[in-house]
């Protein structure tokens, strides 16, 4: 299944790619990397995680979990072929492949955003009769070099979706902006949290 076509009504998307010096301005601000995890950090206990073991630059591992997205009781999406993005106090990013999302739902929205791993973001509303999620998924049709393997999967925001990894429910991120899904099996804090601009 292929997403829909976006049409010629919509902006295009940003820019594939800033210069070299801006690109590496913007992955060099990031101080908390991964190699140590800081003193306010909780301690992970026997089958947790802590989100600050995770690597900056984001490491991308695929999980065989079953993940399930629902929309007002209608599978969004079901796989056990995402892709999860680690990345240093973050909650992970599941990338989910297009074959197992239901994008019928899909409608291109306008505008988009740029990560510094991952280049530049197209988002999509969920749209199903009169009711729309605006801008509540998001893929990225040109990945930047190292995160060639989410090319065209779609990943979801949980504030306004149901969604469970493993039969577990997910919590949104905290904050809005950022996407990652919390797990029971996480302890944080998580980037989100008032204060953890610098994170």
């Amino acid at each position: 299944m292929t997403l829909p076509d976006p049409g010629t009504a919509l902006p295009p998307p940003p820019s594939p790619q800033p210069p070299a010096d801006t690109l590496e301005r913007a992955r060099a601000q990031w101080h908390w990397r991964g190699q140590a995890r800081p003193a306010f950090a909780a301690a992970p206990a026997a089958g947790q995680e802590s989100v600050w073991d995770y690597p900056r630059p984001p490491r991308l591992l695929p999980d065989t979990r079953e993940v399930v997205v629902r929309w007002r009781g209608q599978v969004v999406a079901r796989t056990t072929r995402a892709l999860r993005l680690l990345e240093t106090a973050h909650p992970p990013t599941f990338y989910l492949p297009p074959g197992d999302v239901d994008t019928a739902l899909l409608q291109p929205a306008p505008g988009g955003s740029f990560c510094e791993w991952k280049g530049p973001a197209r988002y999509w509303h969920l749209v199903h009769g009169a009711h729309t999620l605006r801008a509540v998924a998001w893929s990225y049709p040109q990945p930047l070099a190292g995160a060639e393997a989410v090319a065209g999967h779609l990943a979801f925001y949980a504030h306004d979706l149901d969604c469970t990894v493993g039969g577990a429910a997910v919590r949104p991120q905290p904050g809005g902006f950022y996407g990652g899904w919390i797990t029971p099996e996480l302890v944080g804090p998580f980037k989100g949290e008032p204060g953890s601009e610098g994170w």
